[in-house]
């Protein structure tokens, strides 16, 4: 790997900013993923017997997670091993908090546990940072109230309490949007159901929730809807048995410096221990089709998810269609992805993108502002994103506004390293809700980064 070149702390707050350096070299490991790590967590407090997990990722949303989990259920420990950090889960009935469950800016969390919650017929009181304050809980509280659920919520917004119900009833449900948070929830509330749930999933979503159900022992079935969907059918009643877990690198964080190598010149990148579940991939799927030289190397099984080595090369990249139909297999890549397309040759044209517009910011206007001040260009629509590419570096030289965003911001520095000028952002502090070492690993194959 390249010596570290950071001009300021490897992690905190402040601005930051990113230059251009020369090739990114090396290989680096991916931070554990958000997704599964959430997982492992509620279904490990949730199931008899002792629950192991390595690689659980440490960032500040993933610990709301753990200090929710230690609230309601006995015993939630981080131990050190030489094989690095051991999260041992001890599985019980739960109780009824007696204070309310901050999830500071971890919609996930926030979602999830509220389904957990419900199944496991206590109450609670949940809340969060401004952000999360500000983002929709009515796609997940609407099926919970459908199973019997009382809450107390203002517009469908946090804070809200949940009343536990002892006589929640199973129900069937289509998903009106493509959404794993809101699936997960009700499959999550459906343990603790009288009868069969069914969840009818017109749009194939992240299915860690049923891989892991199924991990910890519970029977539930997946049927084709005879389209591009499938019906889920989970009874109610049953119970989850500990088992150990491995949490596999984390794709979305993977983008980040896989990205970087692919605009900055010279450049040749590996992020092992990478996730590749096939409802994951949409972006490397569209950055194959934009031409990029990536590669899946060293496929193997881990936990039951699929797992590799990835590898990019500096690339000539041209313009793409994204259809809609790719966006639950690439939510959180959008952003990168336009740093990407805006030094492709032609035109980037994404759809389906309406959930970008209530995620940590409004991404899409977030993305477009950004680029306009880079020297991007990009225009946008409710529900899509076009960006027509440069063929080479932006001109950078100017402070972004993250509003909040760990990926905004992340993205945006991505396109300082391989920018004419640096670029700069205003808040680096939310980056560490998702990839703590995000300074480290950059730094550490050659990036120029530094906050102040």
């Amino acid at each position: 790997m390249n010596a570290t070149k950071a001009r300021g702390p490897r992690r905190g707050g402040g601005k930051a900013d990113a230059r251009q350096s020369g090739p990114l070299t090396g290989a680096a490991a991916a931070p554990g993923d958000k997704s599964i790590s959430h997982r492992a967590l509620i279904l490990g407090a949730l199931a008899r017997g002792e629950t192991r997990v390595r690689g659980l990722l440490e960032a500040d949303d993933v610990l709301r997670t753990a200090a929710a989990m230690r609230m309601l259920a006995p015993e939630v420990e981080r131990d050190r091993t030489r094989e690095g950090a051991l999260w041992r889960i001890a599985g019980a009935p739960w109780r009824s908090p007696e204070k309310s469950l901050y999830l500071g800016n971890s919609g996930t969390g926030a979602r999830l546990i509220m389904g957990a919650v419900a199944g496991a017929k206590v109450s609670a009181a949940f809340d969060g940072d401004a952000s999360l304050r500000s983002r929709p809980m009515g796609r997940v509280l609407e099926p919970l109230r459908m199973m019997g659920l009382e809450t107390s919520d203002q517009n469908g917004r946090l804070p809200v309490a949940l009343e536990a119900c002892q006589d929640l009833k199973a129900i069937t449900v289509k998903l009106t949007t493509p959404s794993a948070q809101v699936k997960s929830a009700i499959l999550l509330a459906a343990l603790g159901a009288q009868g069969v749930t069914r969840v009818h999933e017109p749009e194939l979503c992240r299915d860690h929730t049923e891989r892991m159900l199924a991990a910890f022992g519970a029977e539930l079935s997946m049927t084709p809807d005879g389209g591009q969907g499938r019906f889920i059918e989970i009874a109610g009643g049953q119970s989850l048995t500990a088992c150990d877990v491995i949490v596999p690198g984390d794709p979305s964080s993977a983008a980040f410096p896989l990205a970087a190598a692919l605009i900055t010149p010279g450049s040749d990148v590996t992020v092992r221990g990478v996730l590749v579940n096939p409802l994951r991939t949409g972006f490397y799927e569209t950055l194959r089709e934009m031409g990029a030289d990536i590669a899946f190397e060293n496929e193997r099984e881990e936990s039951g998810e699929p797992v590799a080595d990835i590898r990019a090369r500096h690339s000539v990249l041209h313009g793409v269609e994204v259809p809609a139909s790719r966006a639950p297999s690439m939510i959180d890549e959008y952003p990168i992805l336009a740093i990407v397309a805006a030094h492709a040759h032609g035109e980037t044209m994404m759809h389906g993108l309406e959930e970008l517009r209530v995620k940590e910011s409004d991404r899409i206007a977030s993305v477009e502002a950004g680029l306009a001040a880079i020297g991007g260009d990009a225009a946008s629509g409710p529900d899509w994103l076009r960006v027509r590419g440069k063929g080479g570096a932006l001109k950078g030289g100017a402070l972004i506004k993250t509003h909040h965003d760990h990926r905004i911001a992340m993205s945006f520095l991505v396109a300082g390293l391989a920018g004419e000028k640096p670029v700069e952002i205003d808040d680096a502090s939310m980056i560490a809700t998702s990839f703590p070492d995000f300074f480290a690993l950059m730094t550490s194959l050659g990036g120029d980064l530094g906050v102040s």
